[in-house]
């Protein structure tokens, strides 16, 4: 099978996960900056996630460019990753409406960790239909930002237990990790062509 159905499935998954988390936002009450000020935590939270879901956009275009065929398995991986993607709208707005409270931090934290588990494993899957010496092996080699991610996001989750912020700013720190594009693909597809 070719790439480009799964990629449009997944594009479409992704752009309703953004409009469902968009219009969870509420209107403020008032025309000040005051009437902001309550719903700063539910922005700064869909902001975070929104940044999440565009990483997550990016890099599993990269991912599908690279790759150049589609197995059963890797639409299986690819629904299990968008199932993990898919509760961000749940875990944003429980989060940014309970201004960053334990529980829902630490909750925010597994959907990430599972998410980043789930694109390890849809990773991990093109790699071994590719083969070793594929590009997109070539390219992730051992994949040390997606390890790092993952253990990153298990400390948060406990860390939200203690300090909630602490967990914050971690989630923040991986975002800010991914969020410029990993090269490595785009490098290797110019060499190539």
């Amino acid at each position: 099978m070719r790439t480009n159905r799964l990629e449009a499935f997944s594009d479409g998954v992704m752009a309703i996960i953004i409009t469902i988390m968009v219009l969870e936002l509420k209107v403020p009450h008032g025309a000040t900056l005051t009437a902001l000020k309550p719903l700063l935590p539910v922005l700064s939270s869909y902001v975070l996630s929104f940044v999440y879901i565009g990483i997550y956009w990016n890099n599993h275009h990269h991912l599908f460019h690279a790759a150049t065929r589609v197995s059963g398995g890797m639409l299986w991986a690819n629904l299990h990753l968008l199932f993990w993607l898919s509760l961000f709208p749940f875990v944003t707005g429980w989060m940014g409406e309970n201004h960053y409270d334990t529980l829902p931090t630490a909750l925010y934290g597994t959907v990430l960790l599972m998410a980043a588990i789930a694109y390890w494993i849809l990773e991990w899957l093109i790699v071994h239909c590719e083969g070793a010496q594929s590009l997109l092996a070539r390219a992730v080699g051992g994949d040390f930002k997606g390890k790092l991610s993952i253990a990153l996001y298990a400390i948060a989750i406990a860390l939200a237990f203690v300090q909630a912020w602490l967990a914050q700013m971690l989630y923040l720190a991986v975002a800010l990790l991914w969020l410029v594009p990993d090269r490595r693909i785009e490098r290797l597809l110019r060499e190539t062509n």
